[in-house]
């Protein structure tokens, strides 16, 4: 299993530095995720990880070598990324979009081989899309879709699975369809996953490491009870919350009220404070 980690880390665009002097490591075989708060810049560092983009300075290592000397198909087999709303050609079937994910194991313009089709037939049945292996991409669900680039990832057969906002217009069902899918692959397959999320208590609940980010740079970072606290929320998010324990599971959840800046006064007998609802996605 591979280690992966920055070492002072710049990433710009152009003239302007959105993350300087990062240094994070993933944890081995468990589930990363990236918290914080539009243009902070938790997407911008995933993609600068998974070698989408470049550097202006500092290191992203692979089993202590610098990812962006390795080839592309070098990297691809042992990292696999699902890019945010990632798009297919019309007509393009599953089977046919799976198969995408056998890439780096093919030389030159080379046929699929046995082995690439029995990995194809089993990450589309890992991820339980076998009834709609001959079904067009665009005839899918959203939840369904999202299966099928998770397939086409896993037939890459990679230690290491990165995903940007993998449940982003997404309903509530086909969410938790996608996130219980990631939780299956880590524990039964062991691959350590690093994802961007916008849900504070999806991430509380289905990951075992959080890193909060603000301006480019880490404000916490560690287990969902050592990262979901009212400061770390109040300084990555502006936001007051209460903190409760899900009586499920046991992993905090956050329940926000006001914006930190316009945090509710002392009540008296003469103001009683309107709490201020929020979306819980952040």
């Amino acid at each position: 299993m591979q280690s992966f980690e920055t070492s002072k880390l710049n990433i710009g665009y152009e003239e302007r530095l959105i993350v300087e002097n990062l240094n994070i490591a993933i944890p081995k075989g468990k589930i990363t995720a990236l918290v914080g708060a539009n243009g902070s810049g938790k997407s911008t560092i995933l993609k600068t990880m998974a070698r989408l983009m470049t550097p202006s300075g500092g290191t992203v290592m692979l089993d202590g070598k610098s990812i962006h000397k390795q080839s592309t198909k070098e990297v691809a087999k042992q990292l696999a990324i699902l890019p945010q709303n990632p798009t297919a050609p019309d007509g393009l079937t599953v089977s046919e979009l799976v198969s995408y994910g056998r890439f780096p194991y093919q030389k030159g313009f080379g046929s699929l081989t046995k082995v690439d089709r029995s990995v194809i037939s089993w990450a589309i049945e890992k991820t339980g899309m076998m009834e709609f292996a001959d079904r067009p991409i665009d005839r899918l669900s959203g939840g369904q879709r999202q299966r099928a680039w998770i397939a086409m990832a896993l037939a890459q057969q990679t230690d290491m699975l990165f995903l940007d906002e993998p449940t982003t217009f997404l309903d509530m069902t086909h969410q938790l369809e996608v996130l219980e899918l990631l939780i299956h692959l880590n524990e039964t397959a062991g691959r350590t996953i690093v994802m961007v999320v916008h849900d504070l208590n999806h991430a509380s609940r289905y990951a075992q490491h959080m890193i909060a980010i603000k301006s480019g740079k880490v404000v916490g970072e560690g287990t969902p009870e050592a990262v979901m606290t009212k400061d770390v929320l109040r300084e990555v998010f502006s936001i007051e919350a209460d903190i409760i324990l899900d009586p499920r599971t046991g992993v905090p959840l956050c329940l926000p009220y006001a914006l930190a800046h316009k945090a509710s006064p002392v009540m008296t007998d003469e103001l009683v404070a309107e709490p201020v609802m929020m979306s819980l996605s952040v």
